[in-house]
């Protein structure tokens, strides 16, 4: 049905992937160029030294389908795991640990005793959060009016004041958006309470890696790739994407930049699945239905990691301050979330099996992300200190910094006019990428949603074109 077409791939994160995998699964000829060294894109791991480190760290629902099947079929489903319930320790200075967990009841009302016990919020203010919470149940997040109105807006207007949403909203929401409620589209917000927590009970249950995110969106993702029979091409950059009209069918050039020198790849069809920016820069003009300057205006927000490794176990069982999960979440302190990665990092090997290595993932860091290493230093290594106990009298054995001033478009309201969907104006050229429009944030589960949805538009398209013409 697809005539032999030959596709090029052009990125390697996770909705390049994705894409390459389902067109070769089809019988395509497919090429895959990634810049990089490695794949996985924002989601993937580096060495320093013989500590394995992640880019940052990425965690996903129990909801996120599309992400766990894709780990499935490129064999990684033993390098994830999930919470048998939902239960997020809250922490903050001089306070018990609260823990946001569900119980065993239907949604929404699994979530209804966990909230009306949040030791940190005001007993008014839980009542009011509960009834905030079904409205939003019930908000249309495919109105275009929707996405035009922040979260943070409609959050006021349903009695929700500063304090619950530094404490609860905000809690939830600038880890899944990358943004705060004041900043975020009431759409991206709607669609990530609705699936993840008032649809289904066991919607919102976190999961995450076990081991480093390269073993598993670069090493088993090349594996599978090359079992599917795809010719993946690291550190080598597409140059320009250029429709060849000269030729039958109507093919493509892609000049490609590697160690060797320049070379060209022809093609029949392209998905492209780079970020915005270089997204703009290679489409050819007039391919997507957008005004001039368009990836400037959908933007990006930097996320900021500090890593932080102890002569001994600060966070978990034994340390003496009632958390017995891997990581925590925090409010009345800089720290917003902070992950235990002593297993997956191999820090046992390096710095000796009693230190614990934790990572500090801070979102929507714009006030961060140009800040020298040792003023977040200054900053958060106190600020765990009063959250965690133990860190009183443990010895900081090795600190530094990891950022990704890119790591996702802005989910600001009226943005959603700015993603584009898979197919171009171009015939052959599809978009990937979980900046296009995927009715979700930015996250590892719209990457290959939207993976998916290229690679299904491109072999519905292909199975449309006489098997003569596409020859």
């Amino acid at each position: 049905m697809t005539g032999g077409a030959r596709v090029a791939v052009v990125g390697g994160g996770l909705a390049g992937v994705a894409a390459a995998l389902r067109c070769a699964e089809a019988g395509l000829a497919v090429t895959l160029l990634e810049s990089r060294a490695r794949l996985g894109g924002v989601a993937g791991s580096f060495t320093r030294g013989e500590l394995a480190v992640d880019t940052g760290q990425h965690v996903f629902l129990r909801c996120c389908t599309a992400y766990r099947d894709f780990v499935a079929r490129i064999g990684a489903a033993d390098l994830i795991m999930i919470q048998e319930r939902l239960d997020i320790p809250v922490l903050a200075p001089g306070a018990a640990p609260a823990r946001l967990r569900r119980t065993g009841l239907p949604a929404p009302l699994h979530l209804g005793g966990a909230l009306l016990r949040y030791r940190h919020l005001p007993v008014a203010d839980r009542f009011r959060l509960v009834r905030a919470a079904l409205a939003l149940g019930a908000v249309d997040r495919g109105d275009p009016a929707t996405d035009a109105r922040s979260f943070g807006d409609w959050l006021a207007a349903h009695g929700q004041g500063r304090r619950a949403v530094d404490a609860l909203w905000d809690l939830v929401g600038i880890a899944t958006l990358n943004a705060r409620a004041g900043d975020a589209s009431l759409a991206l917000a709607a669609t990530v309470f609705q699936l993840g927590l008032l649809t289904d009970a066991a919607a919102g249950d976190i999961g995450w890696a076990t081991a480093p995110l390269g073993a598993i969106h670069d090493d088993a993702a090349r594996r599978a790739l090359a079992a599917a029979g795809v010719e993946v091409r690291r550190s080598a950059r597409a140059r320009a994407l250029v429709r060849d009209g000269t030729r039958p069918g109507g093919r493509w050039r892609v000049p490609v930049g590697t160690a060797d020198g320049e070379e060209e790849l022809v093609t029949d069809r392209i998905v492209c699945a780079v970020p915005p920016g270089p997204a703009e820069r290679l489409l050819p003009a007039g391919a997507l239905p957008l005004p001039g300057g368009w990836a400037d205006r959908l933007g990006s927000t930097p996320i900021v990691n500090v890593h932080v490794v102890y002569d001994r176990r600060v966070l978990g069982p034994g340390t003496g301050n009632g958390i017995d999960a891997g990581f925590a979440a925090g409010v009345d302190t800089p720290v917003q979330w902070v992950f235990d990665r002593t297993g997956q990092s191999g820090a046992a090997s390096v710095y000796g099996p009693r230190a614990q290595y934790l990572a500090v993932s801070l979102s929507a860091a714009d006030d961060l992300v140009g800040l020298p290493a040792a003023a977040l230093r200054e900053r958060f290594l106190p600020a765990l200190e009063a959250l965690l106990p133990a860190a009183r009298e443990a010895v900081v054995l090795d600190s530094f910094v990891t950022r990704e001033p890119h790591a996702t478009f802005r989910g600001a309201p009226g943005q959603a006019a700015l993603r584009p969907g898979p197919r171009t104006v171009l015939p052959g050229l599809y978009m990937a990428g979980a900046w296009t429009d995927t009715g979700w944030p930015a996250t590892m589960e719209g990457a290959v949603r939207s993976g998916e949805a290229a690679a299904e538009a491109l072999l519905a398209d292909a199975a449309a074109v006489p098997a003569e013409v596409a020859a």
